[in-house]
């Protein structure tokens, strides 16, 4: 089986699902990424050759087509030429993009949405609330339980649509969690949905019991400076750092050391929510507790009092107790670490994702 995966980017730090799915997937994988127009082939030069091109920009020339004409046949002959069987899209705002030459292509389609293009209304509302997309894919693909419920919401078709979480990287199992520090880790980008600034109000309070533990956030965003302001007008500059993006071994490193992973998720504004957060599973499976919220797949994945601590989502105070809780009590901290391995391991492994997605593209692809 010959496998396209179309994907807006190529390699953003953030996205390490998709270059999972990349690198994990069997068989032959073809990497197709970039906006509709401007789409290549990684590892690939050009699409076509030079001479096939000519013959693109003249036709679209003479019938006067749009620029995206060229890029579209290229893709088509491209296809054609790798003998590809099946076709992933990553996130279903790319393939709203993508239909007119997902048609054209006559493959199956699986769409794999992911998170802000299942949530956010204005995106829903511009992908005229994906009623094409339903209509064309084979298969549709939502990481969590409530990201499932919003796409029947939005008109899919329940014989269509697939629930399959992420996996950790496998890397991550051998983390041997200490537990020496009195040290929490957090890492995702600075934006509202994962509200970083809850976690440092969080936080501020527990220094008035343990003013000597730390917090360590890694990633970038939009909501950086936000937080580093708070930092500064708290004065909490020694017990706050900012780590900027870390690389999967120092991220691993990190949670060597702590004592949980924290995060406060929200529904934001805009509507924008998590599906099921990658760092949070990666924790999980690396044997420290998750402090977070019950929001979106968050509890699907992590069991409150038994593998992590959850709140609901805006309660800062909650937040705060149960980072006491485990800087009181590190037995209990092992104990939910010890547990959310086990869990993980045992239904939300790297290899289940990938066996599971895996079992799609060959169903789809033979019954085409």
């Amino acid at each position: 089986m010959n496998i396209a995966i179309f994907s807006p980017s190529q390699n953003p730090y953030s996205e390490t699902f998709i270059q999972a799915h990349k690198t994990y997937l069997k068989d032959d994988v073809f990497y197709y990424y970039g906006p509709y127009g401007r789409i290549k082939l990684e590892g690939s030069g050009y699409l076509i050759s030079k001479t096939e091109a000519w013959r693109h920009r003249l036709i679209r020339k003479l019938n006067n087509y749009s620029f995206k004409y060229i890029n579209e046949q290229s893709i088509l002959a491209s296809l054609k030429k790798q003998a590809i069987d099946v076709i992933l899209v990553e996130y279903g705002t790319h393939a709203y993009h993508l239909l007119n030459f997902l048609k054209l292509s006559n493959l199956p389609i699986v769409v794999h949405f992911h998170g802000f293009d299942a949530s956010v209304h204005d995106v829903v509302k511009k992908c005229n609330n994906y009623k094409d997309v339903f209509g064309h894919a084979t298969k549709i693909i939502a990481v969590s339980k409530k990201m499932e419920q919003m796409l029947l919401d939005l008109g899919c078709p329940k014989e269509k649509l697939i629930y399959n979480v992420y996996g950790p990287q496998v890397e991550f199992q051998k983390v041997q969690a200490s537990f020496s520090k009195k040290q929490f880790i957090g890492i995702g980008r600075f934006t509202d949905k994962k509200a970083p600034y809850y976690t440092i109000m969080a936080f501020k309070a527990v220094l008035s019991k343990h003013p000597d533990a730390k917090l360590l956030l890694a990633g970038d965003g939009e909501l950086m400076n936000v937080c580093q302001n708070i930092v500064r007008q708290y004065q909490l500059e020694n017990q706050v750092e900012f780590l900027g993006v870390v690389t999967p071994d120092e991220y691993r490193r990190l949670l060597g050391d702590a004592l949980a992973f924290v995060q406060h998720s929200i529904t934001a504004a805009n509507g924008d929510m998590e599906g099921t957060p990658l760092a949070v599973l990666e924790a999980s499976v690396a044997g420290l507790p998750v402090i977070s919220t019950n929001h979106a797949g968050i509890p699907d994945v992590i069991i409150h009092k038994k593998t992590g601590l959850l709140s609901e989502e805006h309660d800062v105070n909650s937040m705060t107790n149960h980072m006491i809780k485990l800087l009181d009590d590190r037995d209990y901290a092992k104990q939910l670490g010890d547990a959310g391995k086990a869990h993980i391991l045992k239904y939300y492994s790297m290899q289940r994702h990938i066996q599971g997605l895996q079992d799609i593209l060959e169903e789809v692809s033979l019954e085409n």
